[in-house]
């Protein structure tokens, strides 16, 4: 073989390769149950150990939050 020809084969064999690699993905399909969600479960905010469930008590702390951050009211505009 004269290396003019084995350098040919030898890209032929690798563009080969490379398009059977890309044939190789197996089809990634996901199966819904019909109204049920399948993922973890929420919790509601207030329900940790900080508010212990009472979500009056967390809404009165969003809002306190909110108000610290509004440039009116910090600088008593």
């Amino acid at each position: 073989m004269s290396p003019t020809r084995s350098v040919f084969v030898a890209m032929l064999a690798a563009v080969a390769a490379i398009a059977l690699a890309g044939c190789g993905e197996r089809p990634q399909v996901i199966s819904y149950k019909q109204g049920t969600y399948q993922g973890k479960p929420d919790t509601p905010p207030w329900s940790g150990a900080e508010w212990g469930g009472n979500k009056q008590k967390w809404e009165n702390a969003i809002h306190q939050r909110n108000q610290a951050q509004n440039d009116y009211k910090r600088i008593g505009g």
